[in-house]
């Protein structure tokens, strides 16, 4: 399984991102999760400490690295397209409760459609990510919409968006669905998080296509809890642990 995990900022994809891992990591799959939102905080709700998530450098800045693999150096201008990416995601993540992490990083250029030797390393990295045959990939995607302009994920089987009910987090999903299809993938599904009541629950299968729902995540005081004490939501939530479990049940049945 390969899966995009993205949406508005604030609504709980790194939550989503984080129990899922860790969900199919208590199963003896081989997971590897990438963080690739700039706030990068996936790490924390996998189970690292604040010391353990500042000790990781993110790979755009690897410069030794980076310019190792494109070739590139403040004396050379030109650099590889391609380059050689395949053991970085075993060489270079992170191991924490059977996830493997991933830490992306962003690249510091003004101007998001820049062609730099960093940006070509993390592209390449995330495309070889989809060539991992039988391993579950999950990215922890940057909020909005920007990344599906880069082709980021372009690669992945399906994207997931987490949206909260409301008519701002339903657009997203609909933006998403129209630029997934640009990009050749075909599946974009909905996870509703935050979700109250009657009402909300109303509201989004008013709003999202039956096919597209994976499921809701009701509003939820322990993950709240989890995240004030820096501690991972699998191991303060059970109840949310256990929605997020039949969302998974789904994913699996496809």
């Amino acid at each position: 399984m390969k899966v995009a995990i993205t949406g508005k900022g604030g609504v709980g994809k790194t939550t989503l991102s984080s129990t899922l891992a860790r969900l199919y990591a208590d199963e003896g799959r081989t997971v590897l999760a990438a963080d690739v939102d700039p706030d990068a905080n996936l790490g924390l709700a996998l189970g690292l400490s604040q010391e353990e998530v500042d000790e990781i450098v993110p790979i755009s800045k690897m410069r030794t690295l980076v310019e190792e693999r494109t070739g590139a150096t403040a004396a050379n201008k030109f650099f590889k397209l391609n380059p050689y990416v395949a053991d970085i995601p075993d060489t270079f993540s992170k191991d924490i409760n059977g996830v493997k992490l991933l830490v992306m990083g962003t690249v510091d250029v003004g101007g998001s459609g820049c062609v730099c030797p960093e940006h070509v390393m993390l592209k390449s990295i995330l495309s070889a990510l989809t060539y991992r045959k039988n391993d579950v990939v999950i990215m922890d995607m940057e909020a909005g919409l920007e990344h599906l302009g880069r082709g980021t994920a372009m690669n992945m089987e399906q994207f997931i968006v987490v949206i909260e009910p409301g008519a701002r987090s339903v657009q997203t999903y609909r933006n998403v669905k129209r630029l997934a299809s640009d990009l050749g993938v075909k599946r974009v599904r909905v996870v509703a998080n935050k979700v109250r009541d009657e009402k909300d629950e109303e509201f989004v299968r008013n709003n999202i296509p039956a096919e597209d729902l994976l499921g809701m995540i009701h509003y939820n005081l322990e993950i709240m809890d989890a995240d004030r004490q820096g501690k991972s939501p699998y191991d303060f939530s059970p109840s949310a642990i256990e929605e997020i479990r039949k969302i998974k049940a789904v994913l699996d049945q496809e």
